[in-house]
């Protein structure tokens, strides 16, 4: 029986020192495991959910003309913002596999082999006098796992969960607030763009109406004051082209910088005409706005995984000052040497010790602390509702501005556009009529006026109208690349696909 008991010790030895290696060996491997499944929620990029699970956030050179598409998506790759709020979902995730651990036992094991120079030296009686030298191994093993706790592991792993979702609903607000900044830079530059354009038209445009006075005052058919009225809105013409051409550099350094590519870095846009326009007048109601915007905006939904986060912290710090049972058990092994008794020699020795049982741990007094820690969970409850509270008034501040803004920006398209086709009928009759020696310069530099001023406007309309589209739908929290050229702002989403 006694060789039995041998074998079966040296086998735990054995097992608990290939435990160990093990291990130590597989630690990286333990590391970078997801054995709870935690990550699954975690975007593989920083990008999110705005460009799909399939987005690997490689480029190559700028196309050109540069889509808004893409302007977006190396914006949303690139930006540390971005890569922040997508390293926050990943500690998140962290936190969450940590909270379900705590459901499964926990195992550890020492090895140790020490050599030993014992002796011992009785002066009176060298007769007792004994020494040895031995090397020393022991092994152990211990096990803890908790049975029940009376809500408190629940209750952390409710809160884990509540605060990834939290992370997942700020990446998304994120994304979205990256998404809206971008796409006015873009418009920005293609308004400043297509400012570049209409002055050249007009520097052009005045031009043939200097060269227009110039004769007729070298024909003594005008005065020579026409001549100079028209030389003086030329050169005016000239000056707000190159003030143009400074705007266009400023807008496009601006982009390229959201991008994350040096500001000198040259892009060319499309023009503002091939852009997306309204056809169809937006008709919804801004009651079913706000009332979308409360359910599904990332900023309240982020809000509302916080109340919750903090009502399970709560009930966490109230489980923390009950009692806890939990199933321990122990296993140790040596072979330390033995002696009979003082100066007789020491033998060679197994010892061995092992335990199994539960154990009830009960919170009796801790200084009042626990009182005070519930108190400061209920606060921050307190506090996250009255956080919500604010977020959905903001919300609805925000959607209800942004639905007036693409009302009155919807209108002036069309206005813009009937605006410029009479200014532009208007200089060509002026223009015709004075080259005959009918009209005026006064009315030419009018009607030259009024065409640049409507060109400039027809500029400014198109670009209010896309960016406020495009602003209405982060504000209702639906804004992803999906539909870019959807004129409904609702449906600028994937998830509207």
């Amino acid at each position: 029986m006694s060789s039995a008991f041998k074998r079966c010790d040296r086998a735990v030895g054995f097992l608990l020192a290939g435990v160990t290696v093990l291990a130590t060996l597989g630690w990286e491997i333990a590391q970078a495991a997801d054995v709870f499944g935690a990550y699954r929620g975690v975007s593989s990029t920083s990008a999110g959910s705005q460009l799909g699970p399939e987005a690997i956030c490689s480029f190559e050179a700028l196309s050109n003309p540069l889509q808004l598409r893409e302007a977006v998506e190396r914006t949303l790759c690139n930006n540390p913002k971005a890569a922040q709020a997508w390293a926050a979902i990943k500690q998140q995730a962290a936190a969450l596999g940590i909270s379900r651990a705590a459901y499964l036992p926990s195992l550890s094991t020492t090895i140790q082999r020490v050599r030993q120079d014992n002796s011992t030296d009785v002066s009176s009686h060298p007769e007792l006098s004994a020494r040895y030298k031995a090397f020393v191994s022991t092994e152990s093993a211990s096990l803890s796992w908790v049975l029940w706790d009376f809500g408190g592991r629940e209750a952390a792993l409710k809160n884990a969960s509540e605060l990834f979702s939290a992370a997942q609903a700020n990446q998304d607000a994120v994304l979205q607030g990256l998404f809206a900044t971008v796409a006015k830079d873009y418009y920005s530059a293609q308004a400043a763009q297509g400012g570049l354009t209409a002055t050249r038209d007009i520097e052009r445009t005045s031009r043939e109406s200097f060269g227009a006075a110039s004769a007729r005052a070298d024909n003594g058919i005008a005065p020579i004051s026409d001549a100079l009225q028209a030389e003086t809105a030329y050169a005016q013409a000239t000056f707000n082209r190159a003030k143009a051409e400074g705007d266009l550099a400023i807008a496009q350094g601006t982009l390229v910088a959201d991008m994350r590519l040096r500001s000198d870095f040259t892009v060319t846009l499309p023009a503002v005409e091939e852009g997306v326009q309204p056809d169809a007048e937006f008709m919804l109601s801004v009651s079913a706005l706000l009332d979308e915007a409360i359910r599904e905006h990332p900023t309240v939904l982020q809000a509302k995984a916080q109340v919750r986060a903090a009502e399970a912290k709560e009930q966490q710090a109230r489980s923390e000052g009950l009692p806890k049972l939990s199933l321990v058990g122990s296993y140790a092994r040596n072979d330390q040497p033995a002696g009979a008794s003082l100066g007789l020699p020491q033998f060679p020795a197994t010892g061995k010790d092992w335990s199994v049982g539960l154990r009830v741990e009960i919170p009796i007094f801790e200084g009042f602390a626990r009182g005070y820690e519930i108190q400061a969970a209920r606060a921050q409850t307190e506090l996250q509702a009255a956080q919500l509270a604010q977020v959905e008034q903001q919300v609805g501040i925000d959607v209800w501005n942004a639905y007036q803004t693409l009302r009155t920006d919807t209108e002036s398209v069309t206005n813009s556009g009937k605006l410029l086709g009479l200014a532009n009928m208007s200089y060509q009759a002026t223009l015709t009529r004075y080259t005959s020696g009918v009209g005026t310069i006064v009315d030419l530099l009018n009607a030259q006026s009024a065409l640049a001023a409507a060109q400039r406007q027809r500029v400014q309309a198109l670009t209010d109208w896309r960016g406020a589209r495009l602003q209405l739908a982060a504000k209702l929290g639906t804004l992803g690349i999906g539909r870019l050229d959807d004129t409904d702002p609702r449906r600028v989403s994937p998830a509207h696909e």
